[in-house]
């Protein structure tokens, strides 16, 4: 290790203020990318502004292909992971409720808690583990082969060809991958009731409606379009900004999932306090 490396480790162990002025720096670093997503998002409705009445411009066929690979090839894994998750939410709330002699209110437990919360937040994050994780590295791809300079070389807008057809996809694809995410977790919640507690099938799609207002499954459906359009924003983010080398590729691709994750489970958080009084009657 050179020597001055080493006497500026040092100096900077023995700086009292050096917490404070990483934190500080990773403020600002958050701040720069949150503005600037903020920006690519203006960018975005911009675009979507101008096409609206210009048809030939849309680009049908790459929303097309962000609904069929963001959306129809995740319906396998969100099945399983939402099956998986229902028949272990059933199975440890009904070893709960069988002590105190209410089995009936498993119901009410699976359906709140898969349609309100779990559904939308566990098929996000899926969603951004896969999804997001190849928007970002065809992104960073694009960058790295000089692609992306090609289309501003050519006057090709990149958020009208590459950002919009991806935030739109996934902004109508992630819902109905909660729905569908959902519905498959409460069947696994009703084969473990069965199992567990006897409730038969009938009994328990039955007393669902009753058992859980239809807002919150509006609550759920809307998790699902903002946390689409904040992972989408996010990838595209990370995409953009990746240099052309690999090294760079492989940094922005674990960004992205992380801040993605991170972002959804904070954006959840806020609207479980904005709508906690509202769904439950």
């Amino acid at each position: 290790m050179p020597a001055d490396e080493a006497r500026a480790q040092v100096q900077a162990r023995r700086d009292p203020l050096a917490p404070v002025l990483a934190l500080g720096r990773g403020a600002l670093a958050t701040v720069e990318h949150a503005l600037e997503m903020v920006r690519l998002f203006g960018q975005v409705l911009l675009d979507a502004a101008a096409i609206i009445p210009r048809p030939r411009l849309r680009p049908w066929r790459e929303f097309s292909a962000g609904i069929y690979t963001i959306g129809t090839r995740a319906l396998g894994i969100t099945a399983l992971v939402g099956f998986l998750i229902g028949v272990v939410l059933s199975y440890l709330s009904a070893e709960q409720l069988r002590l105190v002699g209410a089995d009936i209110f498993i119901i009410n437990i699976l359906g709140v808690g898969i349609i309100r919360e779990l559904g939308p937040v566990v098929c996000s994050i899926l969603v951004a583990g896969r999804s997001g994780s190849a928007i970002t590295a065809q992104l960073g791809v694009m960058r790295v082969t000089e692609e992306l300079d090609a289309l501003s070389v050519m006057g090709i807008s990149k958020t009208l060809r590459l950002v919009l057809p991806k935030v739109a996809a996934i902004a109508v694809a992630l819902p109905l991958l909660v729905l569908w995410t959902c519905a498959v977790a409460l069947l696994g919640g009703a084969v473990s009731a069965k199992f567990e507690l006897g409730m038969s099938y009938y009994q328990f799609f039955s007393s669902l409606p009753a058992a859980v207002p239809v807002f919150n499954l509006w609550l759920g459906v809307a998790k699902g379009a903002v946390f689409g359009v904040l992972i989408a924003l996010i990838a595209c983010h990370f995409g953009l900004r990746i240099k052309p080398n690999t090294e760079s590729l492989a940094a922005g691709t674990t960004s992205s999932v992380v801040t993605s994750i991170t972002a959804v489970i904070v954006a959840d958080a806020i609207l479980a306090v904005i709508f906690s009084n509202t769904g439950w009657t």
